[in-house]
């Protein structure tokens, strides 16, 4: 899905709002093109190809990779990605673990014990872990396709922060039967009835 599509997700930052704040938060990224790079629905069941699978995976290797996060409900579409991610207290999900991410850390994003010698971040804010599943994704499909460089997501992507029980069984909900919907998805270049934005408010 292009960025000039008619379906082009906003960002919806709030503004003055700590993303490193424990909670639950519901993201939804999109592909940079309107073709369809993970696979296609067929009877209402989403069947991944190699680069879904590859997403799928990137996505469930994250708690490997930051101490304290969570996941929760979780689908990859044909153009784009639904999932939870739960942030949990300040005090175990600081540091990432295992490996770490294989990108680099700025100087803003690290701390620095001695000369030449960076550390892992402080904290984990919700922005860093989607930008390290996009970055790590993109990584991983560019190497199985050979195509370096090339660009997968979009720059931005929608999320919303999940404040009441409620809403995050809605979403839940509306991401388990996303593949069911999709002829009335909104990010579905041939739907003919797209559904309305934040339709998980209705599932």
């Amino acid at each position: 899905m292009g960025d000039a599509g008619i379906h082009r997700r906003k960002p919806t930052r709030l503004r003055g709002y700590d993303y490193s704040h424990p909670g639950a938060y519901f993201v939804t990224v999109c592909t940079a093109s309107r073709a369809f790079p993970f696979g296609n629905v067929i009877d209402g069941k989403m069947q991944l190809n190699n680069a879904g699978r590859v997403v799928l995976s990137a996505w469930t290797e994250l708690p490997a990779h930051y101490a304290g996060l969570e996941l929760d409900a979780f689908v990859v579409m044909p153009n784009h990605i639904h999932g939870i991610i739960v942030l949990h207290t300040a005090a175990d999900k600081g540091a990432m673990v295992g490996a770490g991410s294989p990108r680099p850390l700025s100087v803003a994003e690290s701390t620095v014990d001695e000369p030449g010698v960076v550390t892992a971040p402080l904290r984990v804010s919700f922005g860093r872990v989607v930008a390290y599943f996009k970055y790590e994704s993109t990584k991983r499909i560019n190497a199985l396709h050979g195509t370096p460089g090339k660009r997968l997501w979009q720059r931005n992507y929608h999320e919303h922060v999940i404040r009441r029980g409620d809403s995050l069984d809605r979403i839940r909900r509306y991401i388990a039967g996303n593949p069911a919907r999709w002829s009335f998805d909104r990010e579905n270049p041939h739907a003919v009835h797209p559904e309305p934005a934040d339709g998980w408010a209705n599932a």
